[in-house]
């Protein structure tokens, strides 16, 4: 398997398959990811030739740069192989991951797995090239997600789905993304870290959901902060405006990944033998040491990822 786990997936724009003008749109946005769109962007009876419409922008459009997603249908749709066989099939090649809504159990995505397998063999294809980003939109699936994570060496993220997730408990909330009134504390916490617990469980990225009020920014950065806060790797964007709030929001100050950057120089050197074979030492009037370091990976990853170039240096002390 060959799957990327680690891609940039700051910002992940939506755009419907059956809009060729918004299809077009997409290719020039600053957004790490777009997912073409065949279940709830679509009308069903916009669905078939929207798959017809995906094919070709994969394959004649410019999408240098972005991850190449299309969110199928879910499982229990008449649509799912349908979208399945017709999009893999007709732009394999140029399609790095297909997204599964509404994903209750672990068997759903081994399916989607042996089905993509079969495809890419027929059509000779790498096999397990195409990754599967599987969201959580209901109680069943935020109760199985342990297991969803563990269901294929495809899967590259775990999604959340809030507008259907709301939904299906009945929570007391018509705006996607802000908090039901009447309810003191953070109502999504408990789901994102369950969310983003399962992922890091198996090295995988965890994405937070879209935020409705596409013309507050404001707001959705906010949202957004939130879940970055958290740990969370990127969030779904539907508007343009909210690309470059996305992409700022999931990504580390200049402050900070230099800061990074400093600590695992810093760290390298005291645990070498030049710089005394130290397991901690002092950076200015802080101590590291590899937990710092483990740190300073992560922070300076997203960092690098998101191009990111640093302004200082680190300088062996004097003796």
């Amino acid at each position: 398997m060959t799957v990327n786990r680690l891609r940039p997936r700051r910002s992940c724009l939506a755009v419907p398959g059956s809009n060729p003008r918004f299809l077009e749109k997409a290719q020039g946005l600053p957004a790490d990811q777009v997912f073409l769109d065949l279940e709830d962007a679509c009308a069903p009876l916009a669905k078939p030739e929207a798959r017809h419409t995906i094919v070709k922008f994969l394959n004649e459009g410019d999408w240098t740069g972005k991850t190449r997603v299309v969110r199928v249908n879910d499982w229990t749709t008449e649509w799912t192989y349908r979208d399945v066989v017709t999009v893999v099939e007709g732009a394999g090649p140029n399609l790095d991951c297909i997204m599964l809504p509404k994903v209750q159990n672990a068997e759903q995505v081994v399916a989607l797995d042996l089905l993509l397998t079969q495809i890419e063999k027929t059509m000779g294809f790498e096999v397990g090239r195409i990754g599967i980003e599987a969201q959580i939109e209901n109680a069943q699936g935020l109760n199985h997600v342990n297991e969803i994570a563990a269901a294929s060496p495809r899967i590259e993220t775990i999604v959340f789905g809030p507008a259907d997730f709301m939904a299906s408990i009945n929570m007391k909330s018509l705006v996607v993304g802000e908090q039901p009134p009447g309810y003191p504390a953070d109502a999504y916490h408990y789901i994102l870290m369950k969310i983003l617990m399962a992922a890091r469980a198996h090295d995988l990225q965890a994405i937070d959901g879209p935020y409705l009020q596409i013309r507050n920014v404001d707001g959705f950065r906010e949202v957004a902060g939130r879940a970055a806060a958290l740990g969370f790797d990127g969030k779904w964007v539907l508007h343009p405006g909210q690309v470059d709030a996305a992409n700022e929001v999931f990504s580390p100050s200049q402050e900070d990944y230099d800061h990074a950057e400093l600590i695992l120089d810093a760290y390298e050197h005291y645990t070498s033998e030049a710089g005394g074979r130290k397991g901690s030492a002092m950076l200015g009037d802080e101590m590291i040491d590899e937990a710092s370091r483990k740190m300073a990976l992560v922070v300076a990853g997203k960092g690098r990822a998101a191009g990111l170039r640093r302004t200082s240096t680190f300088e062996i002390p004097e003796a």
